[in-house]
């Protein structure tokens, strides 16, 4: 299993006018978190698509719980239970700074080729190297 954690600061544009955070932008917060954990293996999303291959979201499913309110810095975390054939499920979650469960998302992405956008498997690259981080 891969784990990663980020935090990241709800911003007042982010929010309606009680200040809690508009429902399509924990979307936004959990890719964000997605990115940087990529970004921590070395390997971004923008290599990932100089090598050809393009990680678009193919589900997502949210659970609200609590608001995460403008100002307050949330901690999101993802989980990746296994290495993937031919997409990558991750499971993620978003805390307030009392460690309250604001929401839960369970996110498949797949993986297609740049030049056919047709499904493709896994490069070899990203699997090596998640298989390594999943030691």
């Amino acid at each position: 299993m891969i784990r990663f954690e980020d935090s990241i600061k709800v911003r007042y544009y982010d929010c309606d006018h009680m200040g809690v955070m508009h429902h399509s932008n924990y979307l936004r917060y959990f890719e964000s978190a997605r990115d940087d954990m990529m970004e921590s293996w070395g390997y971004t999303l923008e290599q990932c698509e100089k090598d050809g291959i393009y990680l678009p979201v193919v589900k997502a499913e949210l659970r609200y719980h609590r608001p995460a309110v403008s100002g307050e810095v949330v901690r999101i975390t993802a989980e990746i239970p296994e290495v993937p054939l031919a997409k990558i499920h991750v499971s993620q979650q978003m805390f307030n700074p009392k460690g309250e469960l604001c929401c839960e998302a369970e996110i498949t992405l797949g993986f297609l080729s740049a030049a056919t956008g047709r499904p493709v498997r896994c490069p070899e690259k990203l699997a090596a190297l998640m298989e390594r981080l999943s030691e």
